[in-house]
């Protein structure tokens, strides 16, 4: 074989070795994005249920929650 056949050679397998390692990050990239995915739906439900139950709290108790009120003597 030539040299210039050769170093064709080597570079279509260094190309190839490069696909294969991509291929495999982005599998793995797909994989993390889907979890967080799935973690980030999951805290938005807890914390629409934190929401409702402090609501639900303040609704109960109107006397808890006048820490937001200005003080009588202001």
């Amino acid at each position: 074989m030539s040299d210039s056949t050769e170093s064709l050679e080597r570079r279509i397998d260094e190309l190839e070795n490069q696909l294969t390692f991509q291929d495999g990050l982005i599998e793995s990239l797909n994989i993390t994005v889907a979890k967080q995915d799935r973690e980030i739906l999951e805290l938005k439900h807890q914390f629409g249920r934190i929401s409702e139950r402090l609501k639900e709290l303040g609704d109960a108790s109107p006397g808890a929650m006048q820490q937001d009120e200005t003080p009588p003597h202001y």
